[in-house]
């Protein structure tokens, strides 16, 4: 359901004016929603859609971070109005946001300072359990007993495939528990091979990932490619070095989340938000839209190119900050498989202006875990690599797409953009902070990207 007109006051956020749309899993929308938003005052609409990593409250002070610079940035003769996008996401508090404290508010600037528990426990602190509960209603059974392998870590083969059995369970692939949110958005061949594989080489796989983005692991469990008996690997053997499994499955238990998630995406894209910019197109053709999306949030404001009518030119920009789906989202043919193309092949056309793929070495979500958890059972990388096959568009932008061009962040800010088409735009200079396990994922909130967006959208002064 969304949640009518929240003002910018009532949301804590400081630009306005500001409606706040909260979607439900299916999309689900309320008219008023779509009053409050129709009934802007506006030249220019801005309309952000958060990540995976957000409560509410979290989304709401990214909005507020984000939008704070705009209103200095923009033309005379440009008049802002601002949307917050809502959607079922998940916060998993050992997630490091750079400059927000534990309590919200901002924190200090130094490389890898952010929110999160001190350290990588496998054991899950009592909010992110809270938050498990939220996502998963009516699973407290599945997620406690979850919650106490990860706590105990048992060093038996059994304990493992019990764990594997439950995520599958609330990820919903063995036919249970799965909303309708994903029954809408994947078919059978489209299950990543961390859900179906055996679980106990998932999980080493995902320790081993830990390792290589610079987690801690539990002092009493040594790392990959710790000298001593019991390391993970080949032939590994039951003992202490199995308990060091368990930090690659709550990162299991973190990659069937977003998993969810991703599905989730997709649909309220398609059948909350875009639905609601269409009939903006059809009540105020002049209202120039600007799209924004964080991580999945990227997703979202993607897929709503699905439900524009054909001829819509009301949409003027998307940008997408650290986009956490496939770089051959926008393909017209697959270079693993040149019979498919992306899920969004050729919708940048109904953009009447750039998609900018911002983009960022340093994001070790993208770089390490997001292949890891994208690739398809039964399937290999191949010739191409994990990384080029299963890549995200956050990591390495726009791929097979002919003619997009491939900019740095200061190239861009300085030359511009081009008037229509992908283009991708290596953000490194500023995305570059956080710990592990997500890297600079989180951020965002600089005025760099602000004015890439006013430059986009052909707002600046």
């Amino acid at each position: 359901m969304v949640h009518i007109g929240t003002t910018a006051a009532a949301a804590g956020i400081g630009a306005g004016p500001y409606v706040e749309l909260t979607f439900d899993a299916e999309g689900d929308a309320a008219p008023g929603a779509r009053e409050a938003v129709f009934g802007i005052e506006a030249t220019d609409l801005l309309v952000f859609a958060h990540g995976w990593n957000s409560d509410r409250s979290t989304a709401t002070r990214l909005f507020d971070r984000f939008y704070a610079p705009f209103a200095d940035l923009v033309g005379t003769g440009v008049r802002l109005g601002y949307v917050g996008v809502v959607w079922p996401s998940i916060r998993f508090s050992d997630e490091p946001i750079p400059d927000f404290d534990a309590h919200g508010a901002r924190g200090g600037a130094g490389a890898g300072g952010g929110l999160a528990d001190p350290g990588y426990g496998t054991a899950l602190a009592p909010d992110t359990r809270q938050a498990l509960g939220a996502f998963w209603p009516g699973r407290a059974a599945e997620l406690d007993r979850i919650a106490e392998l990860l706590e105990e870590r048992p060093a038996r083969e059994g304990a493992f495939t019990e764990f594997g059995a439950l995520v599958r369970e609330l990820a919903g692939v063995d036919g249970v528990g799965a909303g309708d949110d994903l029954a809408a958005a994947f078919t059978t061949r489209e299950v990543p091979a961390f859900l179906t594989e055996d679980v106990l080489r998932v999980c080493r796989e995902f320790t081993e990932a830990l390792a290589e983005v610079g987690a801690a692991l539990p002092e009493d469990s040594p790392g990959p490619g710790s000298p001593g008996p019991g390391s993970p690997g080949p032939g590994f053997s039951v003992g202490g070095g199995m308990r060091t499994l368990w930090n690659g499955a709550k990162e299991v238990l973190r990659q069937a989340t977003y998993y969810q998630m991703k599905a989730r995406a997709g649909v309220v894209g398609q059948y909350g938000l875009g639905p609601v910019l269409a009939e903006l197109a059809y009540r105020r053709p002049a209202l120039r839209v600007h799209l924004i999306g964080h991580s999945f949030g990227g997703r979202v404001v993607s897929f709503t190119l699905r439900a524009l009518p054909t001829g819509a030119r009301n949409v003027k920009s998307l940008t997408l900050l650290q986009g956490a789906f496939s770089h051959y989202a926008f393909a017209e043919s697959l270079p693993h498989d040149p019979g498919r193309g992306g899920a969004l092949r050729g919708l940048q056309s109904r953009v009447d202006g750039p998609v900018t793929a911002c983009h960022s070495p340093y994001d070790s979500s993208l770089k390490v875990f997001y292949p890891l958890a994208s690739r398809m059972a039964g399937d290999s990388a191949g010739l191409l690599g994990l990384d080029e096959r299963w890549g995200a568009i956050g990591h390495d932008g726009v791929r097979a797409v002919p003619g997009t061009p491939r900019l740095t962040l200061d190239a861009a800010l300085r030359d511009g953009l081009p008037a229509t088409g992908c283009v991708s735009v290596d953000a490194g200079s500023v995305v570059r902070r956080g710990g592990a396990p997500s890297g600079a994922h989180s951020d965002i909130c600089h005025e760099e990207l602000a004015r890439l967006v006013v430059v986009a959208g052909r707002m600046g002064r």
